[in-house]
């Protein structure tokens, strides 16, 4: 088994090399030559050239009934990194500010321990790329990655959270992450002198109307308990101070903890928009873009094994903890497969995830090892 240290020294290694998604060639690179480190007995490795970076390592169990999956994520983000760590990122603007890295060494860590220990079940672990930009594991999905032998029963995946102590797990039954949808629009009318309104269109009062009126989607369509959140954020128009804009352009997301609810904000903002660019006499450009950023939804029965087996672990720290807004493209896999995703407490208070200065602890790193180990073995049992 790789010993702590080792793991601490292949999540730094990570952390200076980070990639955008669907460029993580160096990385790809990296993890299979950690995963060759290990013992191969019963180990064998599907690549597909539609997602060349995904990785996707089979243990064949050896009694097995079904097929157990564990997904981490492997790009990062377009971030100059602050932390002033010995181990910064050295890709300038490029930073695993959202704690891929981790996520990696932690799956590298169960994979090196079930290679050493033959599991019961059949396990896959899925190393995915462009999960923060391109949804790389629907794209894997949608090339056939997940067939015969490579098909998992159920998935499991963690994601780090800087607000709860090193090694702590957070889980909860139902919806964790909620869904979001990415919102692109153009309104388009005509440009001209300030000093002659009357015969140009301006598209920022128009833009300006439809980012006031959208406000009211979620207050007034969206059940208070289900919540929802419509945010601009980039609002895109004009040259100079005295020429009337002919475009504006505007960007935001979209995020619900149900489909249902995406689907109503969704159709209420289209019609918004339409509604604002009939009554400016302008032309609409829009587009949506959900991709496989779906809601995170806990499986009733898998949920419920996992978060009975981490309260009752003597060597794991264990919280029910509330759902969150941010967005996962593991919701498009937990759509597709039963299955639980949790979090993995990281100790960085004072940091969110996706800030150019979290530090998270590397403590945590062998802690949710053992969780997550403890859990995949005792599921097999069952």
């Amino acid at each position: 088994m790789l010993s702590e240290e080792e793991l601490i020294q292949i999540r730094r290694h990570l952390h200076q090399n980070p990639e955008i998604g669907m460029q993580e060639f160096h990385t790809h690179d990296f993890l299979l030559k950690q995963i060759a480190r290990l013992p191969q007995d019963h180990l064998s490795i599907k690549t597909i050239p539609e997602v060349p970076t995904a990785i996707l390592v089979r243990i064949a169990g050896s009694n097995p009934k079904r097929t157990l999956g564990w997904r981490t994520d492997i790009d990062a983000l377009p971030i100059k990194e602050a932390t002033g760590l010995p181990f910064a990122s050295q890709n300038d603007g490029v930073m695993h500010a959202c704690g891929h890295d981790f996520h990696m060494t932690v799956a590298l860590g169960i994979l090196s321990y079930f290679a050493e220990h033959q599991p019961l079940d059949n396990l896959l672990i899925f190393f995915q790329p462009a999960e923060e930009n391109e949804f790389g594991g629907k794209r894997f999905f949608d090339a056939g990655g997940f067939q015969g032998d490579y098909k998992p029963d159920e998935f499991y995946a963690l994601h780090v959270n800087p607000q709860l102590p090193a090694g702590q797990i957070g889980s909860r039954q139902g919806t964790l992450f909620a869904g979001s949808n990415e919102l692109r629009i153009s309104f388009i009318g005509k440009s001209g002198h300030a000093a002659y309104p009357q015969k140009a269109n301006d598209s920022i009062v128009a833009a300006a109307n439809f980012v006031t009126s959208v406000q009211t989607v979620v207050s007034r369509n969206i059940d208070p308990i289900e919540g929802g959140v419509v945010t601009i954020g980039k609002f895109n128009a004009g040259q100079a101070m005295n020429i009337i804009a002919g475009q504006t352009d505007i960007e935001g997301t979209i995020r619900s903890f149900t489909q249902q609810g995406m689907e109503v904000m969704t159709k209420h903002i289209r019609m918004i928009a339409q509604g604002v660019a009939d009554a400016f006499g302008q032309e609409l450009k829009i587009n949506f873009r959900q991709g496989g950023y779906m809601p995170v939804v806990n499986d009733e029965a898998s949920s419920s094994f996992f978060i009975n087996y981490m309260e009752h672990a003597d060597d794991v720290d264990f919280k029910i903890v509330e759902p969150a807004m941010i967005a996962e493209d593991f919701g498009f896999l937990s759509n597709q497969f039963k299955g639980t995703m949790c979090w993995l407490g990281v100790n960085d208070p004072k940091h969110t995830l996706h800030s150019d200065h979290l530090t998270p602890d590397e403590s945590a790193i062998e802690k949710g090892i053992t969780a997550i180990t403890g859990f995949l073995t005792a599921r097999m049992e069952k």
